[in-house]
């Protein structure tokens, strides 16, 4: 007889990728992603849904990945924040938050950037009030939003320049950004009265 908390498979694609992994049937979504698959931009917050930051999309709808099992993602197709980029090129959305500043610490970055991928899905031009009402499910300690609102207004216009391919996702025509690179070390601050 099998037990009622014994590892299940869960087959799903993530990313345009197939992944498999086991996961106890109370083990939720996040965690999934994030301790069995690796993928660690999806962040854990208040697990309670109200916060955001695990904002995914799953079977083209933004989800908080906090209030589902990942039993119950069997079988689908989800979109995380370490998909939107394609290779070295950061995605529109991406490239405008960098621009606009629209974060500090970053810890609700990632969601935000899911949420703004669903809205301008949806509403590829949107107004300012809708883009707040847009992200209004995802909370942000540090900015408040007005960056936030200036990048979703700034990817907007991007996207808008942007050419449709194969499953329609957009591509911008010019201007990409390369992801930054990362030091190799910390360099020592030099303060201005050292030689």
């Amino acid at each position: 007889m099998a037990s009622i908390s014994q590892p299940k498979q869960i087959d799903l694609t993530v990313n345009g990728q197939k992944y498999s992994g086991r996961a106890e049937p109370r083990t939720l979504l996040t965690y999934f992603l994030r301790d069995e698959l690796g993928l660690t931009g999806t962040h854990i917050g208040c697990i309670v849904g109200k916060c955001g930051a695990c904002t995914i999309i799953l079977n083209g709808k933004s989800v908080k990945s906090c209030l589902l099992f990942a039993s119950q993602a069997e079988g689908s197709e989800i979109l995380t924040v370490e998909g939107l980029a394609k290779g070295p090129e950061l995605h529109p959305i991406q490239e405008a938050f960098w621009e606009h500043h629209g974060l500090q610490c970053g810890y609700c970055t990632p969601g935000m950037l899911m949420a703004t991928y669903d809205l301008l899905k949806r509403n590829p031009s949107p107004s300012e009030s809708e883009i707040r009402e847009g992200i209004s499910g995802n909370l942000c300690m540090c900015t408040g939003y007005v960056n936030i609102v200036k990048a979703v207004k700034a990817a907007a216009e991007k996207m808008s320049n942007s050419v449709k391919i194969g499953s329609g996702e957009l591509t911008p025509r010019v201007g990409k950004r390369k992801t930054p690179s990362r030091p190799t070390r910390l360099q020592p601050i030099r303060r201005a009265n050292q030689a």
